[in-house]
């Protein structure tokens, strides 16, 4: 054999070897599939209504028991669905207790990516703080992500719907005694969430007694916001769970007419991959072959994609105390863009109690160690008291 055949030999052998290890690695990054747990049969019932519920184990702090419960709510157009949630109280909680609310931030949009069936309590901040003084949380996963019908990713109205709904069924546990004040925290996807809550609490679910709204640097404005991050690594892994859940979600906004080729191939791919733990490393790979600049030009945001993301953008009006944190160095939701979110709101008669947490990017602001943790309790607990908010704008 020549020196030529031989070296040509060994190319196709490293290759194929790099094609395999690839693809094991591809399949390997692919989310699990939810247990039995997350699927109904059958009608599931009116908004709110508990269909199942068993005591839940999975990182549960010392000192706190938590069970998941699988209940009714609503899509956006009215139509009956399922989602899952976990509720968690300290062991020694004086009943009956009032209820932080939480909305996550983004994981992903296939059913494998709900917080209750990987990681329950990644980036859930002042959780020290909500066992110390009795109050009990309840996190909705939001409808498509454990169970079926498609998570509606940053489609405002949608999540809030499972946010106050997940209230109403947790009200409803046999073993649980919560009184009737609740407190939304929500962060970066879950901000949006909050905000949306806030606003529709008050004809969606009147009976949830929703005393105020903690929205941790929130997807605010969402065209500024995209317009900002899409050519980060992150960006472009939101811009395809956002290309991928509002074509599922509105007629008007169809994949093909906004990215086609390797793009279109890439982006349907990173939308089937959860974010959170070493999976992410495969999408982070992937977003080095999409288009520097990001998968939406101002062109394309300017038609429906554009229309929907503003649609989905929380201006209010607010009828509780809203408070707005931001990271001063968060790289993803720019604090440049989240003071002009806040401005605009105070510009229009809405107090926004705005702080900014100094030295903070989007994940460390809700660290345990973050400054924000002891200041979000003590917002909370005023919220709880009924004590009137501080001045804002």
């Amino acid at each position: 054999m020549s020196w030529r055949n031989a070296l040509l030999k060994a190319s196709l052998v490293t290759c194929a070897t790099a094609a395999l290890l690839a693809g094991i690695a591809w399949w390997a990054a692919r989310p699990v599939k939810p247990d039995d747990f997350y699927t109904w049969n059958g009608a599931p019932g009116d908004p709110g209504k508990l269909l199942r519920a068993e005591p839940y184990g999975l990182d549960v702090p010392r000192g706190m028991q938590a069970q998941r419960i699988l209940y009714a709510t609503t899509r956006l157009d009215g139509r009956p669905a399922v989602a899952s949630a976990i509720i968690m109280q300290p062991l020694q909680t004086a009943a009956p207790s009032p209820v932080v609310a939480w909305a996550h931030g983004t994981t992903g949009v296939a059913p494998g990516c709900a917080p209750s069936v990987t990681m329950p309590f990644a980036n859930v901040p002042a959780l020290g703080e909500l066992q110390d003084r009795g109050w009990t949380y309840v996190a909705t996963d939001y409808v498509g992500l454990g169970t079926d019908g498609g998570h509606a990713y940053l489609v405002g109205a949608d999540a809030a719907r499972n946010v106050l709904d997940a209230v109403r069924a947790a009200r409803t546990v046999d073993s649980l005694a919560l009184d009737n004040r609740v407190v939304v925290w929500g962060h970066s996807q879950g901000g949006n969430s909050a905000l949306w809550t806030g606003m529709i609490a008050s004809s969606y679910a009147p009976d949830v007694n929703v005393l105020g709204i903690a929205a941790l640097a929130p997807a605010s404005d969402l065209k500024a916001l995209l317009n900002s991050s899409q050519k980060g690594v992150f960006g472009k892994i939101v811009s395809s769970y956002l290309l991928y859940a509002y074509a599922a979600t509105y007629p008007d906004v169809k994949r093909n007419e906004l990215v086609s080729g390797l793009p279109a191939l890439l982006t349907a791919d990173i939308a089937g991959r959860c974010v959170g733990g070493l999976e992410t490393l495969y999408s982070v790979a992937e977003t080095a072959l999409l288009p520097a600049a990001g998968i939406f030009d101002n062109e394309l945001l300017q038609g429906a994609m554009g229309k929907r993301l503003g649609e989905n953008t929380p201006d209010g009006p607010f009828p509780v105390p809203v408070l707005l944190a931001q990271g001063e160095k968060d790289d993803l939701v720019l604090e440049s863009v989240q003071k002009s979110y806040a401005t605009a709101r105070c510009a229009e008669g809405q107090p926004i109690d705005y702080r900014v947490i100094a030295g903070r990017d989007h994940i460390s602001l809700v660290a345990p160690d973050s400054p924000l943790s002891s200041a979000l309790a003590q917002w909370t607990s005023d919220r709880f008291a009924n004590l009137p908010a501080a001045p804002a704008c």
